[in-house]
């Protein structure tokens, strides 16, 4: 895969059960990293994981909450234990959204989301990049954010908030981590079919959203492969702060 190649590389994906995480966990294997499998679901990763190494890849299941510093610095402790060296790929994906109306939403709905999409990232990011800079290793964090945190959607303010800190808190961690050999990036998909999102994407309102992308189509998870790969590599050597839009124009729809 020559400057793509993740050969040698320990990469730590959280959300990694299911959706994008179980998508981007397979194309850091598949591109030669010893991947570790992060979620709080363990017969899932179990089964990624099988998945991986049935294909030839290295694959790690660590039972993580990322709201949980307990268990955030736990997990951390085993891939330590089992690896012998730090993940010098991080890849923020855990996510939840919860819909209504802010007017509407208790604090335990809003704290839920912001837990996890916002604290949860800077949790993760944290101990990463300390185990990073530990070890005097290089790296790559990215952080998955959401073109909701560059525009508004009815009933998800939680959501868009989070993702929006995301963006910003991406910038300040990469101007932070840059003498260190760490860079932090993030990728702002769009619309991407999975199993949270399917039921919308079928009805009348999700077929209404899906013409108002330029494309006039969501996207196939195969085309996040080459912005994760180019921020995970060496590719991307020369890349700290940025976040890569990956939404098929959506975007552009004038407002």
């Amino acid at each position: 895969m020559g400057m793509f190649s993740l050969a040698n590389r320990t990469a730590l994906v959280t959300g990694a059960s299911s959706g994008l995480g179980r998508h981007f966990a397979s194309v850091l294997a598949e591109a030669g990293a010893h991947v570790v499998l992060a979620a709080r679901r363990m017969d899932r990763l179990e089964s990624v994981a099988a998945e991986i190494e049935k294909r030839g890849g290295k694959a790690l299941p660590v039972e993580m909450d990322v709201t949980s510093e307990e268990s955030v610095t736990g997990g951390f402790a085993e891939i330590k234990d089992a690896l012998g060296r730090p993940c010098d790929i991080i890849v923020n994906n855990s996510g939840m959204s919860r819909e209504g109306w802010f007017t509407k939403m208790s604090e335990e709905d809003w704290n839920a989301v912001i837990d996890t999409n916002l604290t949860g990232v800077w949790r993760v990011a944290k101990h990463g990049a300390n185990a990073m800079t530990a070890a005097k290793v290089p790296g790559s964090i990215i952080n998955i954010a959401s073109i909701t945190g560059q525009r508004t959607q009815m009933m998800t303010t939680a959501y868009c908030v989070s993702k929006a800190g995301v963006e910003h808190m991406t910038r300040n961690m990469a101007l932070e981590m840059a003498r260190f050999g760490v860079r932090v990036n993030a990728i702002a998909p769009g619309y991407f079919k999975t199993e949270i999102n399917d039921e919308f994407l079928e009805s009348a309102e999700g077929q209404k959203m899906i013409r108002r992308v330029a494309q006039r189509r969501i996207g196939d998870l195969t085309e996040l492969s080459g912005p994760l790969l180019l921020l995970a590599s060496d590719a991307g050597s020369f890349m700290t702060g940025s976040t890569i839009v990956v939404d098929g124009g959506h975007l552009l729809h004038p407002l």
